[in-house]
């Protein structure tokens, strides 16, 4: 299965930016790191926003959990990088009950070896 409303797809760039890309972010220092051996930094975010977005395209949902606020979805697959490498990845994503956009909330590697 794959996420609902698919077209509309909500990549925020603050999730990418400040958290995923952030050398300082508090959680999201050791993804900066992860993400820079591919290429991927602050000066390029964007990419890594069509990358996120495209995973979520390819792949099926792998968990679904849902909470009093939305329904949240975890998505499993590989995820091509700039360099040529693929990584396998975990994607999350959240539906609020308020809105039917599927919006990004965090990513990280699944047993990866450089």
């Amino acid at each position: 299965m794959k996420l609902p409303n698919l077209e509309n797809l909500v990549v925020p760039r603050a999730k990418v930016f400040d958290y995923l890309l952030s050398p300082t972010h508090r959680d999201g220092q050791h993804k900066a790191k992860f993400f820079a051996r591919f290429g991927l930094t602050q000066d390029n975010w964007q990419e890594l926003g069509e990358l996120l977005r495209q995973h979520a395209l390819d792949h099926e949902i792998t968990k679904v959990e849902p909470s009093e606020f939305g329904t949240r979805y975890v998505l499993e697959g590989i995820m091509n990088m700039p360099d040529g490498r693929t990584v396998p990845m975990r994607t999350v994503w959240f539906v609020s009950d308020a809105q039917d956009d599927p919006r990004f909330v965090s990513a990280y590697p699944l047993r990866w070896n450089a």
